[in-house]
């Protein structure tokens, strides 16, 4: 989907078509869409292949008076196994326009371009992605504390399981951090690249803002590296309570087997085939039930003061 937009001082503003100076929104375009970048826009092929190709890392690069940005976005997965990773946003900047270029519709985009509206001056099109930097960021926190709310529910789960499942979930939400960490020290050093580009000295643009970005983006990277470590700790922590779990199940069971095998035993025995005293008495079937009972119960007793069960 393509949508056009255009900055003014105190934000962007919608439009029905393209214009000299728009910003071109591209989310999830399929080949038609594609086409309008190649032909209308001259956005390089290889510059849309890499940023369709959601392993690419972010970089940056400076060609025909023209500015290229691959930068990593978060986004939220809803039919996938792994509820978050992170995907790139391609982004090219010209004297006369500005493109952003994502593979998927996201809810960062979205909400960017609706709250855009409400920034603050915004005198170029550099201050436009400072923003979206930092609005970025605000996602990364975002989704992280929404991981470390569904890890807190799945520790809960696997403080009383002896199943695999829930180390299967927290191990997705491991994936997810690692994506986010990974993503994080790329833009990380983007950030630092764009400071020191020579096209960017070109542009008048906020220290403040950039600084921002920078600060943000290092605590984002801080906060995914804190929950990782964690996260880490509580697999290991976890791993070694579901196996101790399981042992005390083991356990159970086999006192279980050991107390059903004594009277079972004792009944084998008088069941035999052979002269024995209780033959000829009307009491032997009370008497084998009662000597069963009491073998039975004082295992059991036995098993409790050893605390066994």
């Amino acid at each position: 989907m393509i949508t056009y937009w255009q900055m003014i001082n105190s934000g962007l503003l919608p439009l029905v078509s393209y214009d000299k100076g728009s910003i071109i929104n591209v989310t999830d375009p399929d080949e038609k869409e594609l086409n309008i970048l190649r032909t209308t826009f001259g956005v390089p092929e290889d510059f849309i292949h890499d940023v369709m190709d959601i392993d690419e890392r972010s970089r940056t690069e400076v060609d025909e008076g023209k500015l290229y940005i691959i930068y990593r976005i978060p986004v939220r997965n809803i039919n996938n196994g792994i509820p978050f990773s992170t995907v790139p946003l391609g982004i090219v900047l010209s004297p006369e326009y500005m493109i952003t270029i994502c593979s998927k519709s996201c809810e960062l985009l979205d909400d960017f371009f609706s709250r855009s509206r409400k920034h603050s001056e915004l005198s170029n099109y550099f201050e436009l992605i400072l923003h979206l930097f930092i609005r970025t960021t605000f996602f990364y926190h975002k989704y992280l504390k929404q991981i470390n709310i569904e890890t807190n529910q799945i520790e809960q789960d696997l403080a009383k399981s002896t199943k695999n499942k829930e180390l299967h979930k927290l191990l997705k939400m491991e994936k997810c951090l690692v994506y986010f960490t990974t993503s994080l020290r790329s833009n990380d050093l983007l950030i630092a690249k764009l400071r020191s580009s020579k096209f960017i000295t070109l542009n008048e643009y906020s220290s403040d803002l950039f600084d921002e970005a920078m600060i943000e983006n290092k605590q984002a990277i801080e906060m995914a590296n804190i929950y990782s470590d964690i996260q880490s700790g509580m697999m290991d922590a976890f791993a070694s309570l579901i196996s101790n779990n399981l042992n005390n199940v083991l356990k159970q069971l086999t006192i279980v087997t050991i107390v059903l095998m004594i009277p079972t035993l004792i009944a084998s025995f008088f069941g035999m085939n052979v002269p024995n005293f209780m033959e000829e008495s009307k009491f032997s079937f009370i008497g084998i039930v009662l000597i069963s009972v009491l073998i039975t119960a004082s295992g059991v007793l036995l098993f409790r003061r050893k605390k066994w069960m």
